[in-house]
């Protein structure tokens, strides 16, 4: 109600924006853990040039020194999976005692994660490790603005969009 809208109203704003293709929205992961799991969904722009147009960002350096560069960076990261993995169901994980991974995608008895960071030399904090115990994760990818795959721990890789896009297709077969 602080913007004089019921939350009823932008609701229905949210389902109209996402039914137009203008909006991803992402529910959050559904897990017996006896875990507080935070139950809002996250909302992502599709485009990325709509959201940096609306925030005057004109180029990559605007961008760059931009406090939105992070959320640009898995919006763009989130809607090319999504996009090229529509048979896989998605959903994110956050507590809230702070474990968190951006996105995990289940088909079947597959499960992989996954974790955006916008930096070529990905910094990834104890909320990660948290939820990759906590999951029992076997598969997590870090996609970040690298050129080449790498692993950084047991099951837990560092890639390029492209290569882990292009590991998930062929996973499917």
């Amino acid at each position: 109600e602080s913007m004089g809208v019921s939350h009823h109203t932008v609701r229905s704003y949210i389902d109209m924006l996402e039914q137009s293709f203008v909006l991803r929205v992402l529910r959050p992961y559904e897990s017996n853990l006896k875990k507080k799991l935070i139950k809002s969904p996250k909302i992502y722009i599709r485009d990325s040039g709509i959201l940096h147009t609306l925030l005057s960002i004109e180029n990559h350096n605007d961008l760059l020194g931009h406090p939105v560069n992070g959320v640009s960076w898995e919006g763009l990261v989130m809607e090319n999976i999504l996009s090229l993995l529509p048979n896989w169901k998605a959903s994110f994980y956050r507590t809230s005692s702070g474990s968190e991974i951006d996105l995990i995608l289940e088909r079947g008895n597959k499960r992989v994660a996954i974790e955006c960071k916008g930096s070529t030399s990905p910094d990834l904090n104890r909320g990660f490790w948290n939820a990759v115990s906590e999951l029992e994760l076997k598969e997590v990818w870090v996609v970040a603005p690298v050129k080449e795959t790498y692993p950084i721990e047991k099951g837990v890789r560092v890639a390029p969009p492209h290569q882990m896009i292009e590991h998930l297709i062929a996973k499917e077969k």
